[in-house]
């Protein structure tokens, strides 16, 4: 059984926030199971974007897998607004959130797949 994604939301901007990073909810989606996304933003305005991995790869139906949205590693900072704002107009539930890092870390760790 998959943690409601209010508690991981929280847990996870805990997590930045020791390391450093500032980070905010920018949209708050649905509290039990709403998708998340996680924008990381450094001080040149680039942004990367990393969502959940599509369902049935390595555990993603049990433990939350996240995938890169961009091949190259970050973008200008529009661009990430842009495909934010499709996939809220498109999912209703969907969570965004936001970390600012000066050095660009995304505190997924092996969470998150290649």
């Amino acid at each position: 059984m998959r943690l409601k994604t209010e508690i991981w939301v929280k847990a996870y901007l805990r997590r930045c926030q020791v390391n450093g990073a500032h980070g905010v909810v920018a949209r708050h989606g649905d509290d039990d199971a709403g998708a998340v996304f996680i924008k990381i933003v450094r001080p040149d305005q680039t942004a990367a974007v990393f969502s959940p991995a599509p369902a049935g790869l390595d555990d993603a139906d049990v433990d939350r897998r996240w995938v890169a949205r961009f091949k190259q590693d970050f973008v200008p900072d529009a661009d990430a607004e842009k495909l934010l704002k499709r996939e809220a107009e498109f999912d209703s539930d969907v969570w965004i959130v936001e970390i600012e890092d000066r050095e660009g870390r995304h505190f997924l760790g092996d969470e998150l797949m290649s």
